[in-house]
């Protein structure tokens, strides 16, 4: 495993993803900025109109455009693979998913509440029947699908049919949530300790960890359908087989790294986000 240096010290690598130019696009959460890290470790910042917006969650979307949540600047921002960046307003964004059509979809973390962003610039709002739930991250599955993990409702949502279904173990309190080409999808119990996964019809599996104290956070699918995902507290990284019945974690170089996003990158290796200011590469 080989770590990068991005950005300034104390930068805070967040959320990470693949853009359509081969690189890696990064949010640095507590600088202000959105760095541009190649696969040979060139790295590019693009600073922020305001330093205190709190970048967090990133994503490709259908433009081929970089998007991402700003969770203090309550803006939706939007940067190409050449540096241009724009916003759109959202309050209190923080969890962000992009759909095939061009449709973006983000949390309200301080609201009972998920927003739908449409190409053509409308927003509209989309109330949860819950009371603080908390809606956190977000995945797009197959036909349309939209998961939603409620982190304090401790449930996972189905925002395209309403459906909400409780999870079996009480204070799991989800987080990350990625989508497999099956349609099910898989996700992060922080607060238990296990990783879940949902079928579409409403199965729900919980796979807990070898060590459970370690809070997992970020998940992301990989080809052969299993998942990444980071644990925050055990500062490693973690796979599940895409049947449940093998985890394998791998330490990070550095102690207390704080791992939080991952994506698999345009070279086949995983990458992980660093909030003490690096990235992580591993090739399995």
């Amino acid at each position: 495993m080989r770590e990068f240096e991005l950005g300034a010290a104390g930068g805070g690598p967040y959320g990470i993803t693949t853009g359509p130019d081969g690189a890696l696009w990064c949010t640095l959460v507590h600088a202000g900025g959105i760095a541009r890290l190649a696969t040979d470790g060139e790295a590019t910042v693009f600073p922020l109109a305001n330093p205190a917006a709190a970048p967090s969650i990133i994503v490709r979307g259908a433009d081929d455009a970089l998007w991402f949540t700003c969770f203090q600047d309550g803006t939706i921002g939007r940067i190409t693979t050449g540096g241009e960046l724009s916003s759109r307003p959202v309050p209190s964004p923080f969890g962000l998913a992009a759909a095939p059509d061009g449709t973006l979809w983000s949390t309200e973390l301080n609201a009972d509440r998920v927003w739908r962003l449409d190409p053509d610039g409308t927003t509209a709002p989309i109330d949860l029947p819950t009371a603080g739930a908390m809606p956190s991250m977000l995945a797009i599955g197959p036909g349309g699908a939209v998961w939603c993990t409620l982190n304090q409702g401790n449930a996972i949502a189905r925002i395209d049919t309403g459906a909400i279904h409780e999870l079996p173990t009480a204070g799991a309190a989800p987080v990350g949530i990625t989508t497999t080409p099956d349609g099910a999808a898989w996700f992060a119990e922080i607060g238990a300790g296990q990783i879940g996964r949902i079928t579409p019809d409403g199965r729900i599996d919980e796979y807990p960890l070898p060590d459970r104290a370690t809070r997992p956070h970020a998940i992301v699918a990989d080809p052969a359908g299993g998942c990444w995902y980071t644990e925050w507290a055990g500062n490693r990284l973690g796979h599940i087989s895409a049947d449940g019945a093998r985890i394998t974690t791998y330490p990070l170089p550095t102690p207390g790294s704080e791992p939080h996003g991952l994506a698999v990158g345009p070279d086949g290796a995983v990458w992980v986000a660093l909030e003490i200011g690096r990235v992580a590469r591993f090739a399995a």
